[in-house]
């Protein structure tokens, strides 16, 4: 245990379960096993590559070994534990010990593969390690080197390896990627639009619960095919996602240059094409000691964010006494914003009014802010309670409209839990952005009454057609969207 956890932190390698070839790799790849070389460039013990043997006639195995599988591993104990596991599989020692290799294929690419006359099918669980983690650990240092020249940009060891296979021109692959492959921002931009424009992706399987046991890292198995020409164009595939307690819901995925390529982005659509030409805007946080500076004798209540207890499951109260003009701030500004799904049906994330949800007339920050606590909202030009409890309305109908449609994509997966639903953050950017598209400034006392009327009888598809009116964007031509919503 102790060695594989040293493995983990200096080589990022966690161990792929050999079921996830069989269940989700075989069915896909049983028909060409004969027409490519299978190749694994960081193989650890073969879990992943060496099952295909067991699809072969056992007389055909050392043959089909010895032109078709080639494995690698940095580390030379998993190499030697690959080659025992395909002597275990009818491959000859000799024959094995060939075509499984130590070898640094980041920094040394086996390109003799490529002149085999045969086509390379690279299927594989590359290292997970994240540059800003690499250049704090003393024991990782020794990767920041990888990161230099025409690598720079790139954010961790498994980029570098997709990358490799497109500068080889690899025909096909499978990889098991951290899921911000897909749905990261900043961290995966580069990779997605670089690679992306060779390749197409033509199928997923997003893993929302624990595949690992050693990490907490979210996983996806994505299939690759070499495109004919390199080209930025939209990409359309179907994937799987498997939910806690062995659910499996299928969803169609359209992932666009504009967006970056990035799984999810039917919200930043969304939010680009409703966003209203004179937004209310949210300041997010209030801060006590902010607060202080406007005492006074008017008193009210608070929650502390900072102070949670778990014995007692909830957050530690207090008093402020404050000045007119700040207590009158406070007491006007009802909302705040819950970032992070609790888990229970009345718990999602989305805008709520303090006082229902705390007992309380404020939240309060008195250290550091931390996205995932709940955060007062002030509104800016300031709004009535009715607007506000309207505004509360459409966001939280408009988040789950959102979250139907995309199965919350566009959120970030919190953690693994057995809650009913797969936990999600809301960022606040994306907050911030939901509420810029309702025109709460700019809508008649009638358009108010409507809006409140379709809110209560469920009809998102109706007040997007309301709210349309006040975009700053004219409405785009059907089928010109890329929201399929």
């Amino acid at each position: 245990m102790r060695g594989e956890t040293i493995s983990r932190r200096i080589y990022g390698a966690h161990f792929t379960p050999r079921m996830i070839f069989k269940r989700y790799v075989a069915p896909h790849i049983l028909d060409d096993l004969w027409r490519y070389v299978w190749v694994d460039m960081f193989a650890g013990r073969g879990d992943l590559i060496l099952p295909i043997l067991e699809y072969i006639p056992r007389e055909l195995r050392a043959e089909f070994f010895r032109e078709h599988m080639y494995l690698f591993d940095i580390q030379g104990d998993l190499v030697e534990e690959a080659v025992m596991n395909a002597v275990r599989l009818g491959v000859p020692r000799r024959i094995a010990e060939e075509n499984i290799r130590v070898r640094d294929t980041l920094r040394n690419y086996p390109s003799f593969l490529l002149e085999l006359g045969i086509p390379v099918y690279h299927v594989t669980n590359p290292p997970y390690l994240y540059l800003g983690y690499i250049s704090k650990r003393l024991e990782a240092r020794r990767y920041l080197s990888y990161f230099e020249g025409e690598n720079k940009g790139y954010q961790d060891l498994y980029q570098l390896a997709l990358i490799n296979d497109a500068r080889h021109s690899v025909s096909r692959m499978i990889y098991v990627l951290p899921s911000n492959f897909l749905y990261g921002f900043s961290v995966s931009n580069k990779i997605r639009i670089d690679l992306l424009r060779e390749y197409r992706i033509s199928r997923v399987v997003v893993f929302e619960d624990s595949l690992f046991d050693t990490t907490g890292t979210h996983v996806a198995l994505c299939f690759f095919a070499r495109k004919d020409r390199p080209a930025h164009e939209p990409q359309e595939f179907r994937g799987i996602k498997v939910k806690p307690h062995g659910r499996v819901v299928e969803r169609d995925y359209r992932l666009l240059p504009k967006y970056k390529y990035r799984a999810g982005a039917e919200f930043d659509c969304f939010v680009d094409k409703y966003r209203t030409r004179n937004p209310v805007r949210p300041v997010f946080h209030l801060h006590l000691r902010d607060l202080l500076e406007r005492s006074g004798d008017r008193c009210l209540e608070a929650l502390d964010a900072n102070s949670f207890s778990k014995a007692e499951r909830n957050y530690r109260k207090m008093r402020i006494c404050l000045d007119e003009q700040a207590y009158s701030m406070v007491k006007r500004n009802i909302l705040f914003l819950r970032t992070l799904d609790t888990g229970r049906p009345d718990g999602r994330a989305g805008l709520y009014v303090v006082r229902e949800v705390y007992g309380v007339d404020a939240v309060v920050v008195t250290r550091s802010t931390y996205r995932t606590h709940p955060i007062h909202v002030v509104l800016k030009p300031g709004i009535s309670v009715d607007d506000q409890l309207l505004l509360k309305d459409y966001f939280n109908s408009v988040l789950e409209y959102l979250r139907l449609k995309t199965d919350s994509d566009f959120m970030t997966t919190y953690k693994y839990s057995k809650s009913l639903y797969t936990r999600k953050y809301l960022g606040l950017s994306q907050a911030r952005k939901l509420i810029a598209t309702f025109p709460i400034l700019d809508m008649s006392l009638e358009e108010k009454r409507i809006a409140r009327r379709l809110l209560d009888e469920g009809d998102v598809e109706s007040l997007l057609a309301l709210i349309a009116r006040h975009s700053r964007n004219p409405p785009l031509r059907h089928g010109s969207s890329c929201l399929r919503l």
